[in-house]
């Protein structure tokens, strides 16, 4: 946050500005080398309490075909059957259900993850790492986030043991205000 910037300054809603965000992750492939990936395509909303952080909420969905990993093939295969199906899944998303503050601008951000037609909750530790007026006049807030997640928990069961079951979610997120 900038100098100047108090929580209570924040309270307002945002859309993610995807110019400037990114949402990835990283597993283990064939038990040795990880395998770091990310999502081109996603969209997002998040409703800012300074005042009262636990009455912030978000919601975010991504494109399961937008998947990269800098390998076709692998590409092709992660959004098959065995792994996101996005064919009869085309979104991945997460709806917050709790915010909770842990720090000055430490928050555990708690919501349903629906993978595959699966919902589970997922609790994602984020940072608020900066915020404030922008170059066009906008004001904008930036957030660093991660959680880890089982895959089978979703149903994402293939590579026949290839690919560990614990996957890495990391996001970097730039969001401007709109209200």
């Amino acid at each position: 946050m900038t100098a100047t910037t108090t929580l209570g300054e924040l309270t307002g809603d945002y859309v993610l500005d995807p110019a400037h965000s990114r949402i990835g992750f990283a597993a283990r492939a064939a038990m040795v080398a990880k395998v770091r990936g990310r999502f081109d395509a996603f969209e997002g909303r998040v409703r800012l309490d300074g005042d009262t952080p636990s009455k912030s909420t978000a919601r975010l969905t991504i494109r399961a075909q937008s998947i990269q990993t800098r390998n076709r093939k692998r590409d092709d295969h992660l959004r098959g059957g065995d792994f996101l199906d996005s064919d009869h899944h085309p979104a991945i998303t997460f709806t917050s259900t709790r915010v909770r503050q842990t720090g000055g601008t430490t928050f555990q951000v708690t919501g349903d993850l629906d993978l595959r037609g699966v919902t589970r909750p997922v609790t994602v530790d984020v940072e608020l790492t900066d915020s404030g007026d922008d170059a066009r006049g906008g004001f904008r807030v930036d957030f660093t986030g991660s959680a880890t997640i089982n895959r089978r928990d979703w149903t994402v069961n293939g590579a026949g043991g290839l690919v560990g079951d614990k996957v890495t979610l990391r996001f970097d997120i730039a969001a401007i205000r709109q209200s």
